[in-house]
């Protein structure tokens, strides 16, 4: 089993700040509860996870969260601050599941499907794809961003099973990879011009990537690819939180 750590110290003032008044996103109410909730409870209820640790608004997410098996801690600042003041509150664990608090519709079964596909964990970074037949199937057209690649077209996940002892090596670039995580092409200048030619031609292999992002981060980086689309559809925008509103209300929990 491992232990979870959730980020949820994004603030509300992007897209969805028409939609809530919340100040943070993973305080937007939907249905009954805030969204962060519905992240920990699947988490809670997953098979491969022993205890969750939330990293957001403190005094906020105490009022909402309460439990033996979670913890929370104010926020620390940008997403990377959050992981690694996550991952050393967790000190002494050798692989942490890393998860976004803006996921709403994961499911338990999603959660242990992904550490079923890290299999013996030995990688140091594991990142899921979901395949774009598997999110329209499920969801519909519901609009994500997507790559093109030798073996299909795939949107990345929103959870991660990182090794914490290598996170800080990894720290300079992995800021690179989060802020150009929307722009596949950005992605690509970063990681060499044969990849953005690749990329342009629809021949870059999923192998190829990982190859790159591990030597690129020095680590052993593994893809894995998820049938599960409930770790892909982020709700960041009004349409994608219209969607969670019916799926969730459908699941009735």
């Amino acid at each position: 089993m491992v232990d979870a750590v959730v980020l949820a110290g994004s603030t509300n003032d992007g897209p969805l700040k028409e939609c809530s008044p919340a100040c943070f996103e993973a305080l937007i109410r939907i249905g009954r509860k805030a969204m962060v909730e519905y992240v920990v409870e699947a988490l809670l209820a997953a098979g491969g996870v022993r205890r969750v640790l939330v990293v957001g608004p403190a005094a906020e997410l105490s009022d909402l969260l309460a439990g033996e098996r979670v913890t929370v801690a104010g926020s620390a600042g940008g997403i990377m601050d959050n992981i690694e003041a996550g991952l050393n509150l967790l000190s002494g664990e050798k692989r942490v599941l890393l998860a976004t608090s803006d996921i709403p519709m994961l499911t338990p079964q999603a959660v242990d499907d992904f550490l079923n596909l890290c299999g013996d964990m030995s990688g140091d970074l594991y990142y899921p794809v979901i395949s774009r037949q598997a999110v329209e199937k499920k969801f519909g057209s519901s609009k994500r961003t997507y790559v093109n690649l030798k073996e299909g077209v795939f949107t990345g996940g929103n959870l991660f099973l990182i090794n914490p002892a290598k996170f800080k090596k990894c720290m300079e670039n992995g800021k690179k990879l989060v802020s150009l995580r929307k722009s596949p092409l950005g992605l690509c200048r970063l990681l060499g011009l044969s990849f953005v030619v690749k990329f342009l031609m629809h021949t870059l292999t999923l192998g190829e990537v990982e190859k790159k992002v591990s030597q690129l981060l020095d680590v052993k980086g593994v893809v894995v690819i998820s049938e599960f689309p409930e770790i892909g559809v982020d709700v960041d925008k009004p349409g994608d939180l219209e969607l969670a509103q019916k799926m969730i209300e459908v699941r009735r929990y």
